[in-house]
């Protein structure tokens, strides 16, 4: 009986290190197999980027990662399309826009922010006090964008048409040099521009996100890179996770690597994750019904011309987990 125990517990000896041998092995030919892969990563600002650096996510990534950096989401979205990159961030509303344009990308990831990084902006010496005073005004916003469907929601909560006001559509650095100069009378936009404009250049907010916004931004993917680089997309998402809730805590530290990637004002960047209380959420059927309500404003106002069911747009293959 003695030997049979003892040779039992030889056996499994043999077999526990059999497996760790086999898992140890997998690991390798699987951190290989990342190894010959590049996720092509789309970004607004480096805000993505920078989180990731400061919070040390970016280290020991077991495959490689191309990042392209853009001034608004609406670029984004459209090599999204192209299928130039492989996943991106953007906010809800540009997420509608691409996605009623035909673009087969897919949410993989959500998160929240409190929505007062949104506002409409006008010079510190415009008689503009509310949303009312923006009738027969010229409105400057990136179509598509975020500021975009602020604007429209706001005009629809003052109980203003969209004819009521002329619209300006250009890039944030456009609009930016467009206010300061008059040929614009408001700018609406998002963070960092709002905080920038504010702390530099004394510009008011007459209207925030606040109420009339979701808060909701997303990482989307491209249908062909959840097919092919789905375990990737997979980890890549749960850094940004990680990152996210380790900036929470850490406005300073992201403020200042932030600031050396972008060469933004630290002190700016601070303003943004401070207000922002950006954070992870789950992709459930409350959230789709939110981004249903943001897709349906749009359709209300004639910016989008027929209804969009949102559902289709997501992908909960992903699971909310951190590393």
């Amino acid at each position: 009986m003695r030997r049979s125990a003892s040779r039992f517990r030889f056996i499994h000896r043999r077999f526990a290190a059999l497996a760790a041998s086999f898992a140890a092995s997998f690991a390798f030919f699987a951190n290989a197999a990342h190894a010959d892969t590049t996720l092509k990563v789309g970004d607004q600002q480096l805000q993505t980027r920078g989180i990731l650096e400061a919070s040390g996510q970016l280290k020991d990534v077991p495959y490689k990662i191309e990042w392209f950096n853009f001034p608004a989401a609406q670029p984004l979205g459209e090599a999204l399309n192209a299928g130039a990159i492989d996943v991106g961030g953007l906010g809800d509303a540009p997420l509608i826009f691409a996605y009623a344009a035909g673009a087969r990308i897919r949410a993989v990831s959500a998160t929240r922010s409190v929505p007062v990084d949104l506002a409409i902006l006008v010079s510190a010496s415009s008689p503009i006090r509310t949303a009312a005073d923006l009738k027969g005004k010229r409105i400057a916003t990136t179509r598509g964008s975020i500021g975009h469907y602020l604007a429209v929601a706001t005009l629809e909560r003052a109980h203003l048409k969209l004819s009521d006001v002329t619209w300006a559509f250009m890039q944030p650095a456009d609009a930016k040099a467009a206010l300061a100069s008059g040929t614009v009378d408001a700018w609406s936009t998002w963070d960092p521009y709002v905080a920038l404009a504010e702390s530099r250049d004394h510009d008011r907010s007459i209207a925030d996100g606040v109420g009339v916004s979701s808060g909701l931004s997303f990482e989307a993917a491209t249908d062909e890179a959840i097919r092919t680089k789905h375990a990737e997309i997979a980890d890549f998402l749960r850094r940004v996770a990680a990152g996210q809730r380790w900036a929470l805590a850490h406005p300073d530290d992201v403020a200042a690597i932030q600031s050396r990637v972008t060469g933004l004002p630290a002190d700016v960047l601070k303003t943004v994750y401070q207000r922002a209380q950006l954070q992870p959420v789950a992709i459930d059927d409350g959230l789709i019904a939110e981004q249903q309500r943001t897709a349906d404003l749009y359709h209300r106002a004639d910016v989008i011309k027929a209804r969009l069911d949102v559902t289709p747009s997501f992908n909960q293959q992903f699971p909310l987990n951190s590393r």
